[in-house]
């Protein structure tokens, strides 16, 4: 079976390693400064999700599939235990993994979602995404000016054009399989996590000008997960670790006890 793609940091320290699962859309490097800093109190590995990164593609999206990814993960290195971090879908993975594989999770963080089924909100980056002809674009600033007449934020078209790349026919093409995560949408995002509970120690960190985590929402995270602390970031939306990187690794740190 196929091994997810990671970058690991600290690798010779010999702690309980962290296993960090970036979002929708998103990358191993997006975390890069996060891995740098952690990895000086432990293991970090940065791990591209199932269709996304360098990570292998697949035409199966379930949490399930993304839970079974983690444990086939772990078993390639040989862990039993981990620290398991993922925000937004990477946080969906986290989440059932941590109620399928209870004994293999140390500490679970949780970042800006909840366990709940969310309305499909995509459709619009979808469609920009879709739109691309890379038969008829040469360049990066191309493909930008294309998703700029969907997309009318800079941060989120900067975000989406870091998964461009030069692929073997010399075309400009996306990392991650659009096709897969736009048919499987409703699967993995208008899902909720399986039922079940984890009764280890969980941290949801939640973004403070982000609407992911509500208020009303804490009921059904502690049905799940009742050791679960719920900690808002100040001054960050949904990309809690970009927007307060400082705030952010200190949360974790603390819960990781790495002061």
């Amino acid at each position: 079976m196929d091994i997810l793609n990671s970058k690991i940091f600290g690798e010779n320290l010999t702690v309980t390693p962290l296993l960090v699962f970036h979002g929708l859309f998103g990358m191993l490097d997006n975390w890069g400064s996060f891995g740098k800093d952690l990895g000086e109190y432990l293991p970090v590995h940065l791990i591209d999700l199932r269709n996304h990164g360098r990570s292998f593609h697949s035409e199966s999206m379930s949490h399930d599939d993304l839970a079974d990814d983690i444990a086939r993960y772990m078993d390639h290195y040989g862990f039993q235990k981990a620290h398991v971090l993922g925000h937004s879908l990477g946080g969906k993975a986290v989440m059932q993994f941590a109620l399928k594989y209870q004994e293999r999770v140390d500490k679970l963080i949780v970042v800006d979602i909840s366990p709940k089924a969310y309305p499909p909100h995509h459709q619009g980056i979808i469609k920009a995404l879709e739109t691309v002809d890379f038969n008829t674009v040469g360049s990066r600033g191309e493909v930008e000016t294309v998703l700029s007449q969907y997309i009318p934020e800079k941060s989120t078209i900067q975000f989406l054009a870091k998964n461009l790349y030069w692929d073997d026919s010399k075309k400009l093409n996306w990392r991650f399989n659009l096709k897969t995560l736009s048919e499987k949408y409703n699967e993995f995002v208008s899902n909720a996590v399986k039922f079940g509970v984890f009764e280890g120690d969980s941290l949801f960190i939640a973004g403070e000008k982000s609407n992911y985590i509500l208020p009303q929402d804490e009921y059904g995270i502690k049905q799940q997960f009742p050791k679960a602390k719920i900690v808002t970031v100040k001054n960050a939306g949904h990309w809690v670790q970009a927007e307060n990187p400082v705030d952010f690794a200190n949360v974790v740190k603390e819960f990781l006890d790495l002061h």
